[in-house]
């Protein structure tokens, strides 16, 4: 029995593509989160939906541990959590409804929570938490459990329902001290559990860390509803007593940095790699970066020293035009330096790619597709521009949505607005950059004399046979009837965007 059991709604099992993938990191924010109320004194257990099979599993575990309080705690640090995917927002109604007849409290807390509030307390949430939750969330348990006697309409960050309608409390300020806080409850989870699929699937065992809460930076599609543009680092002596820890209690072959951007602040990245190398604390390791900082003198020396394996950069577009569209604040230019600079280091690079953006024509993707021809990163990751609430992108297009206004799955890729082409075309374009890549990569590698997979190998004809047929595919599919083309002005100001169709 515990007095808080901790869960959350994303259930690998739901989506097709990643569970296909099979590469499970356990929840790192409602660890912190369990972590952080433990050290306040509060007997917690947790839930860890990743690897459940599917709601049941929860009703089980709430009668395993009958507690006062259930938390249904996102991991914000994830972005597929960040997505707010139509099927794992089912999981969190249906979780709700395992509460009733057990008599425990039910408080929610994540991107599509704070998104909308009205509609999580109308599904049976007693309280959502709004924005960042740790502080929040013990404020309201000591509240709750009689500690304190502060009022709820005071307690920051909070909303619930009062006579008989939501009433949603200013939000709190961001969390700045971030050191001050617990590292990761691991010992919730089933370590070994993890451990052996990995092994299994991969050869070898990944963990996740993160370093930062939050991004500056001010790309207009990029949805912040947890920290908006704050932007908060733990030090690098701080990240990196967690690295060894990690080191020597689980052993992991690899970390998985989840930050937005690792090493945002200048110098960062060079006392991180000292802390390494002093401490004896180095992991092999993948993070996600900006080209334009990756240029800044020192940073990528640093990521090698420091033990970087792959850096995931959001290049996005080909096309500088559509990158100024989205107000990305890097040029092509950075991108192929960067690109150039991270390989003659030894680090491996991925791509993050982004298309239908409003005003992206055939001539933009061949852009795009070009650039991964001439960086040749050594992978690759796609996506669809996607509408969600707060961005100036879902302001700009969200009179032209219609009832769909999130995806099913990671693997959706629906046009959900007006936008350069249907829906099928940018299915098709995920299989012709996939096809070409892979055969692209192939086919380097063996010219390099490099060792290959057998099934990548016996891949290779098939993708050069059926390549042509695909870009045909694709062809046709550019010229289906939709809802039109994108021709709203692409403008900083979304409201003068959308003023012309505004509908009330």
């Amino acid at each position: 029995m515990s007095e808080v059991l901790f869960g959350q709604s994303y259930y690998l099992r739901f989506d097709p593509k990643l569970w296909d993938a099979m590469q499970p990191y356990p929840p790192l924010g409602t660890m912190i989160a369990a972590s952080y109320l433990r050290r306040r004194g509060f007997e917690v257990a947790l839930f860890d939906a990743i690897l459940a099979e599917s709601e049941e599993a929860w009703a089980q575990a709430l009668d395993r541990e009958r507690p006062k309080y259930a938390v249904l705690y996102e991991d914000n640090f994830n972005y597929l959590s960040k997505m707010c995917l139509l099927r794992m927002r089912e999981a969190a109604y249906k979780m709700h409804n395992k509460h009733k007849g057990r008599g425990c409290k039910v408080v929610v807390c994540g991107s599509d929570a704070s998104d909308h509030i009205g509609e999580y307390l109308s599904k049976g949430a007693d309280y959502v938490l709004i924005g960042e939750g740790e502080y929040t969330l013990g404020e309201l348990m000591d509240r709750l459990s009689g500690r304190t006697n502060t009022p709820l309409e005071t307690i920051m960050g909070l909303a619930h329902i009062k006579d008989g309608k939501p009433v949603a409390n200013p939000r709190r300020p961001d969390i700045q001290a971030v050191d001050e806080l617990p590292f990761p409850a691991w010992d919730l989870v089933d370590v070994e559990r993890y451990r052996q699929i990995w092994l299994d699937r991969h050869g070898y065992y990944s963990m996740n860390m993160v370093t930062t809460r939050g991004c500056p930076f001010h790309c207009n599609w990029c949805a912040k509803p947890i920290w908006g543009q704050r932007y908060n680092a733990r030090s690098p002596e701080n990240v990196v007593a967690e690295m060894k820890w990690l080191k020597e209690t689980h052993q992991p072959d690899h970390i998985w940095f989840a930050d937005d951007i690792l090493g945002l602040r200048p110098g960062w990245l060079k006392r991180f790699a000292e802390c390494v190398e002093i401490e004896d604390a180095s992991i092999p390791f993948k993070c996600l970066n900006r080209a334009d900082l990756l240029l800044r003198e020192g940073e990528i020396g640093a990521l090698k020293r420091a033990g970087c394996q792959i850096a995931w950069i959001g290049a996005e577009s080909g096309s500088q035009k559509i990158l100024d569209a989205m107000e990305k604040g890097t040029e092509i230019e950075q991108i192929h330096e960067a690109t150039k600079r991270l390989h003659n280091a030894g680090i491996q690079v991925g791509f993050f790619l982004q298309f239908g953006y409003p005003g992206e024509t055939l001539e933009d993707i061949e852009s795009t597709l070009q650039m991964v021809r001439d960086c040749e990163p050594d992978d690759i990751g796609m996506s669809v521009s996607y509408p969600l609430p707060g961005t100036k992108f879902h302001a700009m297009v969200r009179d032209q949505m219609g009832a769909k206004q999130n995806w099913t799955d990671s693997s959706d890729l629906a046009m959900m607005y007006n936008g350069p082409f249907a829906t099928d075309f940018y299915r098709q374009l995920h299989i012709v950059l996939h096809k070409e890549f892979r055969m692209r990569k192939t086919s380097r590698q063996l010219l390099a004399g490099k060792k290959v997979s057998l099934r990548r190998l016996l891949g290779l004809p098939y993708a050069a046979v059926t390549l042509p047929f695909a870009r045909r595919q694709l062809i046709e599919y550019s010229r289906l009837p939709h809802r039109g083309i994108q021709t709203l002005p692409m403008v900083a100001d979304p409201a003068a965007a959308a003023r012309p169709t505004q509908q009330n």
